[in-house]
């Protein structure tokens, strides 16, 4: 049918042209843009991914910019401990060198104490002024905030990382099932049984006798020689003067007219006659020199010694190798010098006194001692020679002491020493032996009647004890009296919030996602305990989400030496006139440069594991997971340019084809002119 008023041909040849050029258009705009989705009719699906995935690059870009930062600022902070520790390991080598005192001067360990000085300066100048843009990274103010100051039984504690979460902060319950221990061998059958040591006080020999008339004469050796001892006093009636010999260690003769009551001789005469000998002496103690020497006075005696038995209230070592000795004085009594172990007896120089009178004074000023007399001659002491001379030992006689000569090598934590003791040691030679090189072994020993203790100086499962007898004689009980040849100790057993921690002496620490700490406690206690971390620590957000599990909160303390130190002591005390000062103690002093340098160690060591372990392989993580949805994200947004040109061909050869097709159409009405013709 041909009509003219409507053109049918016209209308879709315009309405593909239409569609053509839209193609085009499309075409133009991907290949123009480089984007398959320009607008949301593009691809309403593609444009909520793409976007969504833009969204996460972004996040992720920042994280990678965050992590990166953070390395810098755990960069700056190693930097400047690395700085700390080369000061700290010279002021060990300073420690070091002061205590040789044997060569240096006190001007050279004075000069030593004031680059300690100058290096405790630096170590607290690097923790005021190690900043990282504006933020002082070493002062303390890094640190975590804790309530765990409260806590009596805490020695030492360290907050490394913490999740506090969306409150703030975080409760933490710490239960000890088990306390540290200490290495422990002991020896209760290797000695001798255990007594009273006692010394026993010998003074000058004499004979004591009576006349009828009353006199009682005193006759004293004028030594304190054993020869006097039981030496006869003999009597020899004959007509002749008053005399006296005497042949050592045997017998005193005395010669005189005793055969009757008025004869002339008196009891002065008898006293004048032994009193001319050089080995004895004579002394009236009471009654009338002048009446007559009869018969009946003549009667043989022996001389024996004075002696006072001193005997220790307690049993055992402890008072072995007490030595007694006696001087003049105002007085009757005793004293006793624990350190020196020394007992002095003191009697009274104004007159002589009886062996049971010095006795009792020597118990009532003792308390560790009693005294009683064992032996009597003349019963006469004096507080002049040959009496202030006596001398005694308790020696070994409190028992408790090697049963053989004994080499013995006993080793611990931190050596090994060899000790050789021969037959007749005591447990308490023994003990201070051990006790003098326990800084070298990390053993110490202690005695408690009889038994030997030894015990590492330090807690836990590295504190070892190695008692190895090298030789022993035959007599000897030492080796089968120890109850073990090696021992350990054990580390404190905790949970920390229901996580089983790590022990290590009298230290537990756990490392979690959420919690990194380790706490030091009391040495032996088992107490428990809660505290509240409050705050504090550096915030850094790693992840690409603002949530607690994207984030790590590290804890950086305090570099100042009021804060670095551990249990022997912190390190400002190594500074002039400090309790660990060199010239006053570098013993002290070295060990707690030692704990210093640990700690900053550990410090280092734990900022670099955060580095390492933390941020590199966040940094690394996050950057492959940016590549994948940048892929991801192009897969769905970017044009091909391949497809996008070929559309773009079709659509040029379609809308020029259109065009002239359109022509055509708009032409055929015209044909209807030649039918009016």
């Amino acid at each position: 049918m041909t009509r003219i008023n409507t053109n049918v041909s016209s209308l879709i040849a315009q309405n593909t042209l239409s569609r053509n050029s839209e193609d085009l258009q499309t075409a133009l705009t991907r290949l123009s843009t480089g984007l398959r989705i320009n607008v949301g009719k593009d691809d309403p699906a593609g444009l909520i991914a793409s976007e969504a995935l833009r969204s996460d690059m972004t996040s992720i870009k920042k994280a990678i910019t965050n992590s990166e930062r953070a390395n810098q600022v755990i960069a700056t902070a190693d930097s400047a401990l690395g700085q700390v520790s080369n000061l700290l390991n010279d002021i060990r080598g300073l420690v070091v060198e002061a205590a040789n005192t044997g060569s240096l001067s006190e001007d050279q360990i004075a000069a030593n104490q004031l680059q300690v000085d100058s290096s405790l300066e630096a170590i607290n100048r690097i923790a005021q002024t190690t900043t990282f843009q504006g933020r002082r990274l070493l002062d303390g103010s890094l640190d975590f905030t804790t309530t765990i100051g409260s806590v009596s039984t805490v020695v030492d504690s360290q907050v490394d990382q913490a999740n506090l979460g969306t409150l703030g902060s975080v409760a933490v319950d710490i239960d000890i099932s088990a306390a540290a221990t200490k290495a422990e061998i002991t020896n209760t059958a290797g000695f001798s049984a255990s007594a009273n040591a006692n010394a026993t006080l010998s003074f000058a020999a004499g004979a004591t006798f009576t006349t009828a008339a009353g006199e009682v004469i005193d006759i004293d050796a004028t030594s304190l020689s054993a020869t006097e001892d039981g030496v006869t006093v003999h009597f020899v009636d004959s007509n002749v003067a008053t005399s006296a010999a005497y042949t050592s260690g045997s017998q005193l003769t005395i010669t005189g007219d005793f055969s009757a009551a008025g004869a002339g001789v008196t009891a002065q005469d008898v006293i004048d006659a032994v009193n001319t000998l050089s080995d004895f002496g004579a002394t009236l103690a009471s009654g009338t020199a002048t009446n007559a020497f009869v018969a009946a006075d003549a009667v043989d005696t022996t001389t024996a010694r004075d002696e006072i038995t001193i005997t220790a209230a307690t049993a055992g070592a402890d008072f072995n190798g007490v030595s007694v000795q006696v001087e003049s004085g105002a007085a009757n009594g005793a004293s006793y010098d624990a350190e020196q172990k020394v007992i002095t007896v003191t009697i009274n120089s104004a007159a002589a006194h009886t062996a049971t009178a010095v006795a009792t004074a020597i118990t009532s000023d003792l308390t560790d001692f009693s005294a009683a007399v064992t032996t009597t001659g003349s019963t006469r002491i004096t507080a002049s020679t040959p009496d202030v001379d006596a001398t005694a030992n308790t020696d070994n006689t409190g028992g408790n002491v090697l049963n053989d000569d004994l080499v013995i090598a006993i080793g611990g934590e931190t050596g090994r020493e060899v000790f050789n003791f021969e037959a007749g040691a005591s447990v308490n030679q023994i003990t201070a032996a051990i006790n003098l090189v326990s800084d070298a072994t990390g053993v110490a020993a202690s005695q408690s009647s009889g038994t030997l203790t030894l015990n590492s100086t330090n807690y836990g499962s590295n504190a070892i004890i190695d008692a190895e007898v090298i030789s022993e004689g035959a007599s000897g009980t030492f080796a089968s009296g120890l109850s073990a040849i090696r021992a350990e100790g054990t580390d404190v057993q905790a949970t920390v919030n229901g996580i089983s921690a790590d022990g290590d002496g009298n230290t537990f620490s756990i490392n979690t996602v959420s919690l990194d700490l380790a706490i030091t406690v009391a040495d032996g206690d088992s107490t428990n305990f809660t505290f509240d971390i409050t705050g504090g620590g550096a915030l850094f957000q790693l992840g690409p989400d603002v949530v607690t599990n994207q984030q790590a909160r590290l804890g950086i303390q305090s570099m100042n030496t009021a804060k670095l130190g551990g249990p022997s002591g912190k390190l400002y005390e190594l500074a002039s006139g400090g309790d660990k000062a060199l010239a006053t103690d570098p013993n002290s002093a070295f060990r707690v440069v030692d704990e210093v340098i640990s700690q900053v160690a550990m410090l280092r060591g734990r900022l670099g594991a955060f580095q390492r372990t933390t941020l590199d392989t966040n940094i690394a993580s996050l950057n492959d997971t940016l590549i994948n949805l940048t892929d991801a994200e192009s897969s769905i947004r970017d044009a091909d340019f391949a497809a996008e040109s070929s559309n773009l061909t079709r659509a040029q050869i379609l809308v020029q084809s259109g065009t002239s097709v359109l022509a055509m159409a708009n032409s055929n009405p015209q044909n209807v002119l030649a039918l009016l013709r």
